[in-house]
């Protein structure tokens, strides 16, 4: 960069960065909800909703059950809680996944309004991006004649390397996200809930612990096994988790219970 360039090219530039770092913010809330693979996101989503129905019913049914004796009260509020927490979540999965979609595609859109009205702009991008990468004189300007004399490939490194927003994310299917997380939700809720169809309430509060939370070090044990990090912290942390539900669930079921 020297500081012979156009002063209107410098200021759409500066306009350019401030809405650059904004759109990056922006992703990378999104990348928080999103894996860079389709298995990644997949496995994502399984847990997402599972944990999330395991975690929340197993709260709800110890804290009604300590609040009461009553089996039936404690599989009704279960049940209830089991369908109204997988369609909340399946719910949650979709209106994100869908902003994401949606982001990704205005960027596209804008992305491509600038190329074809602000071309010299765009130019300048490309060479800032590969000046930071280390590169220069010749080799940059052959760069940078490569890159915008395809515009699709233009399109494609502004999209990645200048506001980090991946391909992936134009791939992203609402509704396919929000069946997994809402059946995974289904199917954990329901794993703190078979105890007390099966067993007294006093024995199935403690089968039920002890199942959740070992279903729990199961899945962070599986997902760090697929992943990165430590099989068994990934596993133990994911069943603390459990336990604290567990023990603020049942101890507010057993606070109300003594004054109602």
């Amino acid at each position: 960069m020297t500081d012979g360039r156009n002063p209107k090219i410098l200021a759409e530039m500066q306009k350019k960065a401030a809405h650059s770092n904004a759109v990056k913010q922006a992703a990378d809330e999104l990348n928080e909800h999103a894996q860079r693979t389709p298995g990644g996101s997949l496995l994502r989503q399984i847990i997402l909703g599972g944990q999330d129905g395991l975690v929340n019913v197993l709260g709800l049914v110890l804290g009604v059950a300590s609040a009461t004796n009553d089996p039936r009260i404690v599989i009704v509020a279960g049940l209830a809680g089991t369908f109204a927490e997988s369609i909340s979540m399946a719910a949650v999965a979709y209106t994100s996944s869908n902003a994401q979609k949606d982001h990704y595609e205005g960027e596209v859109e804008r992305e491509k309004w600038e190329i074809r009205h602000l071309p010299e702009v765009e130019r300048e991008e490309i060479r800032l991006i590969y000046m930071k990468k280390g590169f220069r004189g010749k080799t940059l300007d052959d760069i940078v004649k490569k890159i915008t004399s395809d515009k699709q490939k233009w399109l494609e490194t502004m999209m990645s390397d200048e506001l980090g927003l991946g391909e992936e994310l134009k791939k992203i299917n609402p509704v396919r996200e929000a069946g997994v997380v809402g059946f995974s939700s289904l199917v954990g809720s329901l794993i703190p809930l078979v105890p007390f169809i099966l067993l007294p309430t006093s024995p199935a509060i403690i089968a039920s612990l002890v199942v959740t939370t070992a279903t729990l070090f199961g899945v962070g044990f599986y997902k760090a096994k697929t992943t990165i990090g430590s099989p068994l912290k990934s596993g133990v942390e994911m069943a603390l988790i459990g336990m604290a539900a567990a023990i603020a669930g049942y101890l507010i079921g057993a606070f109300f219970g003594k004054i109602f």
